[in-house]
């Protein structure tokens, strides 16, 4: 058999991701033949197909889902030998590839990408802006390095680390500035625009206002804050954004937006890395620097 080689498991990785060669090249930043051609010589290697090439889809063959995760280990024991020499450096050297929520990255980004570049302009960063179910399978697996998430997470192989609390601001009508604020059980009778499914500042807002999200009104999610507060400005109902994105998203809207009254709403916002990190000390400095002093 011939030696199989870390380009090639990187190759099946992606075609596994992607469930699309033409996708996967493209990503890989190679030609579709050079990284089909490659994939078969890994097929032959082991003498046993990885992929299912009929149909519309590509899909993993039964021994293709079995040598998954045993070459995502190979690969992600490859990438920290690698955080490895990065972090015995003076300084964060190399690439840093940081996930972000979508209702943080936004209004945080900037702030965080000057201070980290102040720290060190040679720093590659590379961002991933997803959802969280999705930021903490890339994480476990080695595909970037830290996240910033709504906390708690409560996955036993992460470190959470907390970077600061914030509230949650009311948002509605100009014509309802003034108003008394409705309580959470006022909000729950109301028109109450959320994000759609997926997304857990929808779940902590549902969580505010006691309800359940199959209860939430049909007809009633968007995909942003931004489509949020625009609705809001339409006349459609009233919504819920964290107090960072105000100053982003209302400053093309009318709209009235005022802070709840004690007990008030808030989110814990936060980094996390793997335990088994070796930029761990590294990851943690640049909590710090992120922290509000």
């Amino acid at each position: 058999m011939t030696n199989i080689t870390l380009k090639q498991l990187r190759y099946f990785e992606a075609v596994a991701h992607h469930r699309h060669f033409g996708h996967a090249a493209e990503a890989c930043a190679i030609s579709q033949p050079a990284l089909s051609v490659q994939i078969k010589e890994l097929e032959q290697n082991l003498q046993t197909p990885l992929f299912d090439r009929g149909g519309r889809n590509i899909t993993l063959t039964s021994f293709g889902v079995d040598f998954a995760p045993r070459a995502r280990a190979i690969l992600q024991g490859v990438d920290e030998l690698q955080d490895m020499a990065r972090a015995s450096k003076d300084g964060l050297m190399g690439r840093l590839r940081i996930g972000i929520i979508p209702t943080i990255g936004p209004y945080l980004l900037p702030s965080i990408i000057t201070k980290l570049t102040r720290m060190n302009p040679a720093l590659d960063i590379h961002v991933r802006e997803t959802m969280t179910p999705r930021l903490i399978t890339e994480l476990t697996e080695g595909r970037i390095d830290t996240a910033i998430v709504a906390l708690p997470v409560s996955e036993p192989s992460l470190t959470e680390v907390t970077l600061f609390d914030e509230k949650f601001m009311l948002v509605r009508p100009e014509a309802d500035r003034g108003k008394p604020i409705p309580s959470s059980a006022h909000l729950n009778e109301m028109k109450l625009l959320l994000l759609e499914e997926g997304h857990c500042f929808r779940d902590q807002a549902l969580s505010f206002c006691d309800m359940q999200s199959e209860t939430a009104r049909e007809g009633l999610d968007a995909s942003s804050l931004s489509t949020l507060v625009q609705m809001v400005d339409a006349g459609i109902g009233v919504t819920l954004i964290p107090e960072m994105a105000v100053a982003v998203e209302t400053r093309s809207a009318q709209v009235a937006v005022n802070a709840f009254p004690a007990p008030e709403p808030t989110r814990r916002v936060g980094m996390i890395w793997r335990k088994t990190s070796p930029l761990a000390s590294k990851l943690s400095e640049i909590a710090d620097l992120i922290r509000p002093s």
